[in-house]
């Protein structure tokens, strides 16, 4: 990952300089981001070896993560070992196999084929994108079934999209041949080559494609539903006059911005932390610490987005299959956008390119993959002293925004981490695109979704994302406590019955690690150290503060729960192990089930004054509106961090009056 500076003839006046030198050279650490050097000699490590053929394809390339206490202990200038995570591919054999390479010393360490039947697929590679609408689209059982649809015409039948959908478990469970590498498709139509092929829909069709063997496997045909003719445009030249009453709206700082990168280490107020990214889950933070005095105070060892599911609930057998894990399955980091100034981000910007393997194992750099920015975040405290002649203090709050945005299909996401003045971290899921859509017939409706144009239904899902918090609050042995506000019981102790109180529960052991939000009791949940004390003599803590929806809703024991087990709770704690990575497991295409989550979070290991990690699920279950059509505006959801003790006051206390850019005045009736 490099940094870039936005084109200042490209971006406006108020763009940063170019500086042709760029930044220094810094000095390596274990938590750099891949480099093209070590990809490269990655995949020569590995033909050396004789695991590359022509046939070979590379759906992962990561950086192998050293243990926390290697990071930890890493100074400049000391020497640094890397060590890279490879999963392989034969195209032809559909055999995938898990390698580990130590690029410093130019060796392979380790290399195991895996048993797809049981440990699940390789992620699903571009080049299989193409494979599946090749096949679709020659297959003679589409095309009758296309037929069936008044669908014959040689340029109609070009232009539709056969999408490449991840099977599941399902069609493991009715092909009779587990460990066969599939692909699902539903079909949608085009009017031209620009249009929005989400508009049409085919209905009661989804082809099973054995993309080793290229043939089409299965036709699930459920009868010809008439596919809705209503186009879909949102581009301006299709949605009538733009608004002529919008002013400029400038954001700049002529002194450029108040953060700094050092190499990848980014500073910024009291913030400091690592930033990475990587193709499966996108940005990664690291060694994230606030300076309170003189002390660098941890916070998180590592923070990111691990998985997202989105999971459909109609009933019609061509389509109660459709669920994703968007990371697991599409690598999320290779869905990456390269970010436009002006449009994804704005104000004055600093973007960091990231570097990733292609199909082929050969290193592509992705520009603008990560935007850094700051912005106004709105008022930070305030007081009217009306005992002081009405003197007035007040601050206006800034926050540090990282972020970067990704495209999986039809959907469009933004992920947001904020750091706060205040000591708070927030992080935000924006979801955006074009809802996927179904056929019915004009007027009939569905109770599983929402009909947004005539004959065009927008079903019922849920978006469940799943954040990996790798705890570090002052130090590497935290306690997860569940918090509850309480009322208390009519009595002596609460003679008005108006007394309520905080009720903590210690979270203790692995088997007790999956945990329920409840808003009616205020459910929080609080990181403390023990070992580090308040002036008051408690201990310090961050709080894990919710914005709760519901869970999975598929049923207990369906294909789809088995798969996306993590979204059956709110939380989990887990101790923190090396190969604990994703909450769905490490290979969760086609999986049958039960990786991950449910297979750390049973027994008595302790959860106590150890390393932990929480794994925070979150996000909308989504009702579409016919405003969501034929475009989504955002939808928001996330959570926050909020130091609970961890500082001993208000730790804003010191910013200027006039930190709101000479807007704002200190004192005034």
């Amino acid at each position: 990952m490099t940094l870039r500076h936005p084109d200042p003839a490209a971006a406006g006046p108020h763009a940063s300089d170019l500086h042709a030198s760029g930044p220094r050279p810094p000095d390596p650490h274990p938590l750099d981001p891949l480099t093209a050097e070590e990809i490269t000699a990655a995949r020569r490590v590995l033909g050396e070896a004789g695991k590359v053929g022509t046939a070979t394809r590379f759906p992962l390339v990561l950086l192998d993560e050293p243990d926390r206490r290697t990071a930890a202990a890493h100074r400049a200038g000391d020497p640094v070992t890397r060590r890279l995570r490879v999963t392989l591919l034969d195209a032809a054999t559909g055999v995938t196999a898990e390698a580990v390479v130590d690029v410093t010393a130019g060796a392979l360490l380790s290399y195991r084929e895996l048993d797809a039947a049981s440990e699940g697929q390789a992620a699903i590679t571009f080049e299989e994108y193409g494979i599946v609408d090749e096949v679709v689209k020659a297959d003679p059982g589409w095309r009758k079934a296309m037929a069936e649809r008044g669908v014959t015409a040689p340029e109609a039948l070009a232009l539709a999209v056969c999408a490449p959908l991840s099977a599941g478990a399902l069609a493991a469970e009715t092909d009779g041949r587990p460990g066969r590498r599939l692909l699902r498709s539903l079909t949608w139509l085009r009017c031209t080559p620009d249009d929005s092929a989400w508009a049409h829909p085919v209905g009661g069709l989804a082809v099973d494609v054995d993309v080793v063997e290229r043939r089409v496997v299965r036709i699930t045909d459920t009868g010809p539903v008439p596919v809705p003719a209503e186009c879909g445009r949102y581009e301006a030249e299709f949605t009538g006059p733009a608004r002529t009453d919008l002013r400029p709206l400038e954001i700049t700082q002529p002194e450029g911005p108040s953060f700094t990168l050092d190499g990848h280490r980014l500073s910024w107020q009291n913030w400091s932390f690592r930033v990475d990214f990587n193709a499966r889950e996108g940005l990664v933070l690291h060694r994230i610490a606030y300076r309170d005095g003189d002390r660098e105070r941890s916070v998180l060892h590592r923070a990111s987005l691990a998985e997202m599911a989105v999971a459909y609930g109609e009933a019609e057998e061509s389509r109660n299959w459709v669920a994703f894990l968007d990371a697991g399955e599409y690598s999320l980091g290779r869905s990456t956008n390269a970010l436009r100034l002006g449009c994804d981000c704005l104000g004055e910007i600093r973007y960091l390119d990231a570097v990733l393997a292609d199909d082929l194992g050969a290193p592509r750099t992705l520009p603008n993959a990560v935007c850094v920015h700051e912005e106004d975040a709105g008022l930070l405290w305030k007081h009217t002293d009306s005992f002081h002649g009405d003197a007035v203090e007040s601050r206006r709050a800034r926050r540090l925004v990282v972020s970067f945005i990704a495209t999986v299909g039809n959907y469009d996401y933004g992920f947001y981490w904020y750091f706060h003045q205040d000591g708070s971290i927030g992080f935000e899921a924006k979801s955006t695109g074009i809802v996927q859509t179904a056929a019915v017939p004009p007027g009939a409706g569905s109770p599983h979704g929402t009909e947004v144009a005539p004959g065009l239904l927008a079903p019922y899902h849920q978006h469940l994302f799943c954040v990996r918090l790798d705890a570090a609050v002052d130090g590497p042995a935290n306690t997860v406590e569940e918090v509850d506000v309480v009322p208390l019981p009519a009595g002596p102790g609460n003679p008005a019955g108006n007394a309520f109180t905080a009720r903590t529960t210690p979270i203790t052991a692995a088997g007790d690690g999956g945990r329920l939000a409840d808003p009616a009791l205020g459910r929080r949940w609080q990181i403390t150290n023990p070992a580090a004390r308040n002036r008051m003599g408690r201990p310090v803590a961050y709080t894990l503060v919710p914005q709760p929806g519901p869970v999975l809703l598929a049923r207990p024991g369906s294909a789809v729960a088995r798969r996306m087990a993590y979204g059956t709770k709110h939380l989990w704690v887990t101790r923190h192990r090396t190969d604990r990575r994703y909450p769905a497991g490490d290979h969760p295409n086609q999986h049958p089930g039960g990786a991950g989550l449910p297979s750390w979070a049973v027994g008595d290991e302790s959860l106590e004054n150890t390393e932990l990690t929480l794994w925070h699920t979150f996000g909308p279950t989504h009702l579409p509106r016919p405003e969501e059509w034929p475009v989504m505006p955002v939808d928001h959801s996330g959570f926050t961090l909020r130091p609970t003790g961890f500082f001993d006051r208000n730790p804003a206390l010191d910013l200027p009056r006039e930190s709101g850019g000479g807007h704002c005045h200190g004192q005034g009736s």
